[in-house]
């Protein structure tokens, strides 16, 4: 009897093995489903935003690399100029900035940095990254002088955007602020170019008409007193540092000097004449 159980149980045992082998045969047969593909990320792209860019700069920075990644990456990004053009226009300036600034005005706030990208990145995603970025650089300018001269932040920002467009040499930066604050303390008109230019949509490579001049725009401060009601560009943290605290220098005028980089900085209006006539900016 106990030879006939364990013969039994071997038995047994045998057709479970069996029964194993064979669902693991299954397994291994070509019948079995393939593995997943591997998941393929996105090639990643990059844009820069040089310092000084307008919004509509921008725009065109991204229809153009938008081409280069099409032409040469074999990618077609969702971004496009039309995509970002209205991604801006709905954006809203951060908080701490919408008492004083037109709330339907980005100008300023894009901060210009390299960033990076992939064909699904949107145009609002693109512009939600430059605000971050703005608002952890701005947390790095010190208001305190500005706030003594009764000047709001969004003062100091449209002041650094005008030291972006004004200045090349970064050691003038302070100093083209500089002459921005005395002006302004002594109730003069700025006379700066940069923003006719930039209320009158002129690019940099025309140069300005009498019309232009002479135009009763809100950004001609040749003939407005004060700032101009927006900044003129999306300036970088030097210039923002710059605009907040300033040269202690008298200054009231500059010119450009020929090598295109530098200026002559004076607070005499005669020497400023005589300069502006040396270098060939007008005699009389």
């Amino acid at each position: 009897m106990l030879v006939r159980r364990v013969i039994v149980a071997l038995v047994a045992v045998a057709a479970l093995a069996g029964a194993a082998w064979a669902g693991a045969s299954l397994v291994r047969s070509d019948d079995a489903a393939p593995p997943p593909p591997p998941v393929v990320q996105p090639k990643v792209l990059r844009i820069i935003f040089p310092e000084g860019f307008t919004r509509r700069d921008m725009a065109d920075r991204v229809a153009a690399v938008r081409e280069i990644a099409i032409a040469k990456r074999g990618v077609t990004p969702r971004l496009t100029r039309a995509g970002y053009m209205s991604a801006t226009a709905a954006a809203r300036p951060p908080a701490e900035f919408r008492e004083d600034s037109p709330g339907d005005r980005i100008e300023g706030f894009l901060f210009p940095a390299t960033y990076v990208f992939t064909k699904l990145t949107t145009a609002s995603k693109l512009v939600r990254d430059q605000l971050a970025l703005f608002r952890r650089q701005w947390r790095r300018v010190n208001l305190r002088y500005a706030r003594s001269k009764n000047l709001t932040p969004y003062d100091v920002l449209i002041i650094a955007s005008m030291v972006e467009k004004e200045t090349v040499a970064p050691e003038e930066r302070r100093l083209v602020a500089a002459v921005i604050y005395n002006r302004l303390r002594n109730r003069m008109t700025l006379g700066i170019d940069a923003t006719i230019r930039y209320g009158r949509n002129v690019p940099g490579t025309e140069s300005l008409k009498v019309s232009d001049l002479e135009s009763d725009n809100p950004y001609n401060t040749r003939k407005r007193l004060g700032l101009p009601p927006t900044p003129i560009s999306n300036p970088g943290l030097a210039s923002m540092k710059a605009a907040a605290r300033p040269a202690a220098v008298g200054y009231l005028y500059f010119v450009r000097k020929p090598d295109g980089m530098h200026h002559f900085f004076t607070a005499s209006k005669a020497e400023f004449d005589q300069k502006s006539c040396e270098y060939g900016f007008g005699c009389g």
